[in-house]
């Protein structure tokens, strides 16, 4: 199928090709058409996969079809993500989509000022992208009403979830005519999740692409035991071998992400952190560095990570492994996007061997061990102790023995 197929208007088309969309991807082909239809949707989608351009198309192509008439008061669509980087993201790809329209659009987030921010809600946006906290502030200071909001989306609603947001979600929602189209976009269907669907959807389409257990077969991953002390020199080591390219790094912590930007400074290598203690200009600035290759290094937390969208990005280093497997899936997600090869590298000392084993679990494969790395482990043996995915989990319509089973050694594979 082509973007011709899905029968939008020729401004939307002509933006399309100018930015050199030809294909859309399994979530745009299956959820645009059912947008269109004007149907609510629950879609499980990871990042990576073109949920954003799924969920505006159809909306910028019903704002252009239905003509508004009378004063302005207030945006039409309003899309909730759960971080500044996401917004802006999401505001980035929409500049795109509008490009050759009359509709305007505006991004509102903490972490700055919102002078700026009041001053674009002025140009009568007919598109609000939003953070909830800054939201719920500018509809206090009564700049901003949501009477007149009839598409509303929740992009990436389990990691509002996890960030405590569900509570101004539902106070925003309270706010929206009930007579609205409703898009909530998740990565992962957590029960929560699935009851504030159940709240404020009505007779929506489900929606599945890329389930969060899936990870993108264009991705080489690869783990490397380590004791914890020989980290920062392993990443050294690696990212000297990368001969120049750029190294997106993981970190579990914001504290974590600093200590290891300083240590890498000093053997010579140019890093930034970002995370929440970091301003959102620092936060842009150093995005910004490492896209253009000024810097060589980004340390990221998984929350300031969320919503960074860099191209052609081929390495993700795990410093840390996360203690929840579905962010092993997320992390890994920022290289091997739209058909690129990417590398995925996961560091693992051996207090974190049971985090290993939860994404093997939950991605139904084994990860290769390296181990011919200048800093492998004096206890190497203690790694082949941990358990290992059973193989019938890679055939999970092998029947499994009732039987209790010992537990397997994670063998190194060579």
């Amino acid at each position: 199928m082509q973007f011709t197929s899905l029968n939008l208007s020729k401004p939307i088309m002509q933006a399309l090709e100018s930015a050199g969309y030809e294909t859309p991807t399994p979530i745009q082909e299956q959820a645009i058409p059912i947008i269109l239809q004007r149907h609510d949707v629950l879609a499980c989608a990871q990042t990576g996969t073109g949920k954003t351009a799924a969920f505006s198309l159809p909306i910028i192509e019903q704002l252009l079809v239905k003509k508004h008439e009378g004063a302005y008061r207030g945006p039409k669509a309003l899309i909730l993500a759960p971080t500044r980087e996401l917004a802006i993201q999401i505001g980035e790809n929409i500049a795109v989509y509008v490009s050759k329209t009359h509709l305007r659009h505006t991004v509102v987030f903490g972490g700055v000022s919102v002078v700026n921010q009041i001053k674009e809600l002025r140009r009568r946006p007919e598109i609000l992208i939003a953070t909830p906290g800054r939201l719920l502030d500018l509809i206090n200071q009564r700049e901003l009403s949501l009477q007149e909001v009839r598409f509303l989306v929740l992009d990436e609603a389990d990691r509002m979830l996890d960030m405590g947001f569900i509570k101004d979600i539902q106070r925003v929602i309270a706010m929206i005519p009930a007579n609205r189209q409703t898009l909530l976009f998740s990565a992962t269907m957590p029960k929560e999740i699935e009851k504030l669907a159940s709240d404020i959807l009505r007779n929506p389409k489900h929606i599945a692409v890329a389930p969060v257990s899936s990870t993108v077969d264009t991705i080489k991953q690869a783990v490397y035991p380590v004791a914890k002390p020989d980290k920062i020199d392993l990443l050294a080591h690696l990212v000297h071998e990368e001969q120049g390219g750029n190294v997106l790094v993981f970190s579990r912590t914001k504290h974590g992400a600093d200590k290891i930007v300083r240590k890498l400074r000093k053997a010579g290598i140019t890093g930034e952190a970002i995370h929440g203690n970091k301003s959102q200009q620092a936060r842009q600035k150093a995005l910004k560095a490492f896209k253009a290759g000024t810097i060589t290094v980004l340390v990221a937390t998984d929350i300031a990570a969320r919503g960074i969208d860099i191209d052609k990005l081929q390495l993700v280093i795990n410093y840390d492994l996360p203690n929840e497997p579905e962010t092993y899936v997320h992390r890994i997600g920022r290289t091997g996007r739209a058909g690129e090869l990417g590398t995925a590298l996961s560091f693992c000392d051996i207090e974190e061997c049971e985090y290993l084993w939860d994404i093997c679990k939950l991605i139904k494969q084994q990860l290769p061990m390296v181990t011919d790395h200048p800093y492998v482990p004096k206890n190497l043996a203690e790694y082949e102790q941990k358990p290992k995915p059973v193989s019938a989990m890679a055939n999970p319509n092998k029947k499994r023995n009732n039987k209790r089973r010992r537990p397997q050694r994670y063998r190194a594979a060579v």
